[in-house]
């Protein structure tokens, strides 16, 4: 017994170029993000994409506390594999990486230019 075939839609080509927002948030894929969220932690882990609420999905990341609940060293860190980062917890985000330190960081306070905008 066979399963029947599998229709597949050829995908439709794209009509417009990606803006250049868009162009940027491709390039950090599988990029090194350090990310602080309001509570004081901070998520070290590979950018794996967004979502339409700007949500943040980073893979193989670590978790690191600040605070009392740091380690002995206050560097003490946990894996925590695969997390989503909800957009509305997000203080900073940055880039670890070789590039020129004025593009590494988003400070969502900040009156610079917005990483999504």
């Amino acid at each position: 017994m066979s399963s029947p075939p599998v229709a597949t839609a050829a995908r439709a080509p794209r009509t417009t170029q990606p803006t250049a927002n868009v162009e940027r948030l491709v390039g950090l894929l599988k990029q090194t993000l350090r990310i602080s969220v309001t509570d004081g932690r901070i998520f070290i882990g590979t950018f794996a994409g967004t979502d339409k609420q700007l949500n943040i999905l980073l893979i193989n990341a670590d978790e690191y506390r600040g605070g009392s609940d740091a380690g002995p060293d206050g560097h003490e860190g946990r894996y925590v594999g695969q997390i989503m980062v909800p957009w509305r917890l997000i203080v900073r985000v940055e880039l670890r990486g070789d590039l020129h330190p004025s593009t590494q960081r988003y400070d969502r306070d900040s009156d610079d230019e917005s990483m999504y905008t």
